[in-house]
């Protein structure tokens, strides 16, 4: 008899199961079935990075990628596209940029591996030739401030190796690249050259925004690969005499009109409550912007695509924004996030994809804790995809600006970092560095997130 009451017991032990968690369960299998069977993510990805290529706010790509992304929502199936116009800076790299070590040994070097700051000044056609003066930090620059007058001053900072979550070393060093340029010429520098933000085992330049304080002089800035950079630390200890040629020609002009590119379901039920989903429409010159941030356009097209593609009828609008230069000033965060004030629309939730198109493995978040509760209470319906870690705290740049404005709940696709600063802001930035099976997993998680909020939040 006791053979007959062991099943019962077991089933006694098992977790129960609402229906409610059942048909959740059922329809994020079946958007999974959708999307790795159908996505169109991919494909979109390759004409956004083969025919547009890099798109960096401001330029001819940037007007290109905007009809592009105006025509790839309608073919989702939006119910409404629309470009919502905003101001963005205008930075330009110009011609061939240059850096090489000038010494008095006869000894063949060379050139070194750079590109110039997203909207730093050109040193000029001529180029500069100057000292260099090497610094490990910016307490080893304040220590040594004294010796910094005309010098190129070289940040030798490390990206840090030892923190799991790759995040966290752009965390730690990217003051460098923002805020580099002025503390030099605080004490007048005529130049600053960046050791690149990345682990990557190669020499690629890894370029990226920077800013002035209007409180010292504009001077160039530029990064230098890390094989190029260690080349340079080794010479300068063992060559008094050595000194580096910089030319760029880089410069700002007038801000120009650059757009959001908007795509909506509407709502059913509250038509005039919005769930945002996007990534940046932008990238930087020097590559396709395939993982930053192609990839996050084409998963929040994919999205909406899934809901269309499954007849999904969701009580909220959906709305997907392909945001303007999130690179060099997040403009078009900005402005989404201005208008949604001005005009009093309730925003429930904002869905970022910024941070590459690798394997997922969950989301970061920040919002009250009993909506931080009910995320986590999901991980069950989320985890078969890969989604485990939602434990995080975060959010992407462009949807912060709406956190800000309204305290919008918001959270952001948490892929694998390991490769990610292996590609980001440098050429190797392409579509054939982003995986597809990976990059479909990552938007099917983005639509099922979506389809949770919208019944439950």
């Amino acid at each position: 008899m006791r053979k007959h009451l062991l099943p019962i017991a077991l089933t006694c032990l098992l977790p129960v199961v609402s229906m409610a968690q059942q048909q959740d369960s059922l329809v994020l299998r079946q958007m999974a079935d959708e999307v790795l069977r159908n996505s169109t993510a991919y494909e979109n990805l390759r004409t956004l990075t083969k025919t547009v290529g890099g798109r960096l706010a401001g330029s001819p790509q940037m007007a290109k990628a905007e009809q592009w992304g105006v025509k790839a929502l309608k073919a989702a199936g939006a119910d409404t596209v629309y470009l919502q116009e905003c101001m963005v800076p205008h930075w330009v790299r110009g011609e061939k940029e240059e850096a090489r070590i000038v010494s008095k040994l006869r000894d063949f070097v060379p050139p070194l591996n750079i590109l110039a700051l997203g909207n730093s000044v050109g040193t000029g056609k001529a180029g500069l030739t100057a000292p260099v003066l090497e610094v490990a930090s910016f307490e080893d620059l304040e220590a040594k401030k004294d010796q910094v007058k005309g010098k190129i001053v070289f940040y030798n900072y490390h990206f840090k190796p030892e923190f799991v979550k790759t995040f966290l070393s752009y965390r730690d060093a990217v003051i460098y690249r923002g805020q580099g340029a002025s503390r030099a010429a605080k004490y007048g520098a005529v130049a600053i050259i960046l050791r690149s933000m990345t682990h990557g085992a190669y020499n690629f330049p890894h370029t990226g925004g920077m800013s002035y304080d209007s409180a010292y002089p504009k001077i160039p800035a530029v990064a230098i690969g890390l094989q190029d950079a260690d080349r340079l630390s080794s010479r300068l200890k063992k060559d008094n005499s050595a000194q580096v040629y910089l030319r760029t020609n880089c410069q700002m002009l007038k801000d120009t009109i650059g757009h959001n590119v908007i795509g909506e379901i509407r709502g059913s039920k509250y038509p005039d409550q919005f769930i945002t989903v996007g990534g940046h429409l932008d990238s930087w010159d020097v590559n396709e912007g395939a993982h930053d941030d192609g990839a996050g356009c084409v998963q929040s097209i994919e999205a909406l695509r899934t809901f269309k593609a499954m007849g999904l009828k969701p009580a909220r609008t959906i709305r997907v924004v392909l945001f303007a230069n999130e690179e060099n000033g997040t403009r078009g965060g900005r402005k989404y996030a201005q208008l949604a004030k001005q005009r009093n629309e309730q925003h429930v939730f904002a869905l970022e994809s910024d941070a590459g198109g690798f394997a997922p493995r969950g989301f970061t978040s920040t919002m009250p804790a009993d909506k931080k509760a009910k995320l986590l209470s999901w991980k069950p319906l989320l985890e078969p995809y890969g989604f485990y870690d939602l434990d995080g705290e975060g959010g992407g740049a462009d949807i912060g600006h709406l956190h800000q404005a309204l305290g919008t709940p918001m959270a952001e696709l948490y892929p694998d970092t390991q490769r990610y600063f292996d590609v980001h802001h440098a050429a190797n930035d392409v579509f054939e560095a982003v995986n597809k099976r990976e990059l479909e997993l990552g938007a099917m998680g983005m639509a099922g997130l979506i389809y949770l909020v919208d019944l439950y939040f």
